[in-house]
C-alpha cells in the first residue's frame, strides 16, 4: 500500500509543480514576452521581409565590344531573363565598374570584339559576366537564368549550323534537362530558410524562457530553498522536473500549431505534409528542449544571464541545424555537437515533413533521436535538480 500511496503522492506534487510553474510563467512579463510574443512575431517579421522571396529583374550594365548583331541578340535574350534588366551600355569595363561600385548595377556582362567572328569560323565564343556577391540571393539568380541562357544560345547556335550546313531537320535536340525543385518550387529563400528557423525559434524561446524564469528565483531565494519556492519544500526532484516540463509543453502548444500549419498557410510556403505528423514531432522537441533548459539552470545566477546564454548559442545552433550548410559535410566533431540540440533533428525532420510530404514513420531517425536526447537531458536535469537540493 506504501508503494501506491508514493505513487499517488507523486502525482499530486507534480500536479502542483505544474500548476505553480504556470502561474510563474504566466505572471512574468518577460516570460511571457519569449513563450508567447516571440514565437508569434518573429514569423510574421521573418516572412514579412523575404516576401517576396525571389530577385528579379536586377539591373545589369552591358559592355559590348563586339557591336554585332549576334551580341545585340544575346543582350537581348538576357534582358529577357527573370534575374537580368538591362540599365545600359558601358563605354568600357572601368565605368562598368564604377556602376556596380555606385550599386547602378549588380553584374556586368562584356561581349569581347572577336565573340561574333570566332561563332562564324565555328569556334567557341566567351562571354564573360562579373557579379556583384555582396548578396548571395542575387548571385544565385543570376548564375542560374545565364546558365539557361548559355544552354539555349547554344542550342540555337548548333542548329543554325546545321541548317547553313543543310542537314534541315524539325526534331528536337537529343537532349533536354529540366529541373524540379522539390520542396521549394518557387526557389524562393524564406520557403527554403525560414521554415527550419522557426522551428529553431520554438527551441530559443523556450530556453530563454526557462533560463530567465530560474534566474528570476534565484535572486529571490534568500530565505527560501534552493528551488525558490517555499511552497515546494520537501518535494521530490523528479516531480519537480516533470512538472516544470509538463508546464512549459502545455503552454508551448498554441505557438507550435500556429508556427507550423498557419505560418505556412498564411504566405503560401510549401505545405504538403501532415500538419499532425509535424505536431507529433514536435512534442519529443518540446520536451528534449524543456529538460536542457532545466539541465543548464546552473548557468542562471541572474536574470540577465538568460540574454547572455541563450542569444549567445543562436547563431551556433543556426549553422550546427544544417541550414546554412549540410550536416553530411561537417567534421565528425560539429556533426556530433549538432546532433545534441533537439532543433538540429526538429529541423531536419519537419522540413522533410512539411516540404517534402514525407510522414512521420518515414521520419523515425530524427524522432527517436529526439527521445533520445529527452532521456539525456531528464537525466541530467535531475542530476542538477539533486544537486540543488542537497546545496
Amino acid at each position: 500500500m506504501k508503494f501506491f500511496s508514493d505513487i499517488k503522492n507523486w502525482f499530486l506534487e507534480t500536479a502542483r509543480v505544474f500548476r505553480r510553474e504556470t502561474a510563474r510563467a504566466l505572471s512574468d512579463v518577460g516570460v511571457l514576452i519569449f513563450f508567447f510574443i516571440l514565437p508569434f512575431a518573429y514569423p510574421l517579421v521573418y516572412s514579412a521581409i523575404y516576401d517576396p522571396e525571389v530577385t528579379r529583374d536586377m539591373p545589369v550594365a552591358v559592355v559590348d565590344d563586339c557591336r554585332t548583331a549576334e551580341s545585340r541578340r544575346f543582350v537581348r535574350d538576357a534582358d529577357a531573363t527573370e534575374a537580368a534588366k538591362v540599365c545600359g551600355y558601358a563605354a568600357d569595363m572601368a565605368e562598368a565598374r564604377r556602376w556596380m561600385a555606385d550599386h547602378r548595377c549588380y553584374a556586368i556582362i562584356h561581349i569581347p570584339s572577336d565573340y561574333s567572328e570566332r561563332l562564324g569560323r565555328g569556334e567557341q565564343g566567351v562571354i564573360s559576366v562579373y557579379y556583384d556577391l555582396g548578396l548571395l540571393l542575387r548571385y544565385r539568380t543570376f548564375l542560374s537564368s545565364f546558365t539557361e541562357l548559355q544552354m539555349d544560345t547554344d542550342t540555337r547556335l548548333r542548329t543554325e549550323m546545321m541548317n547553313t550546313a543543310g542537314f534541315v531537320s524539325d526534331a528536337p535536340t537529343n537532349v533536354q534537362t529540366e529541373a524540379y525543385f522539390l520542396g521549394d518550387p518557387q526557389q524562393g529563400f524564406a520557403s527554403f530558410i525560414l521554415i527550419g528557423i522557426v522551428v529553431l525559434i520554438l527551441q530559443q524561446s523556450m530556453l530563454l524562457g526557462i533560463v530567465l524564469l530560474d534566474g528570476t528565483e534565484r535572486e529571490r531565494r534568500l530565505g527560501r530553498d534552493a528551488y525558490g519556492l517555499p511552497e515546494l519544500r520537501g518535494v521530490s526532484p523528479s516531480a519537480i522536473i516533470t512538472g516544470r516540463t509538463l508546464s512549459y509543453t502545455f503552454l508551448y502548444l498554441p505557438a507550435v500549431v500556429y508556427i507550423l500549419h498557419y505560418i505556412p498557410e498564411i504566405f503560401n510556403f510549401p505545405h504538403l505534409g501532415n500538419m499532425f505528423d509535424g505536431c507529433l514531432l514536435m512534442v519529443p522537441m518540446l520536451l528534449a528542449t524543456a529538460m536542457l533548459g532545466q539541465a543548464v539552470r546552473f548557468m542562471a545566477s541572474e536574470r540577465e544571464s538568460a540574454f547572455i546564454i541563450v542569444v549567445f548559442t543562436s547563431v551556433v545552433f543556426l549553422f550546427l541545424s544544417g541550414l546554412t550548410w549540410p550536416r553530411f559535410a561537417m567534421s565528425p566533431l560539429w556533426y556530433g555537437l549538432g546532433s545534441l540540440v533537439p532543433a538540429t533533428w526538429g529541423v531536419e525532420g519537419f522540413l522533410r515533413i512539411n516540404n517534402n510530404g514525407a510522414t512521420l514513420g518515414q521520419q523515425a531517425l530524427p524522432y527517436l533521436a529526439l527521445w533520445g536526447l529527452f532521456i539525456l537531458y531528464t537525466v541530467l536535469a535531475y542530476l542538477s535538480a539533486r544537486h540543488y537540493r542537497r546545496r
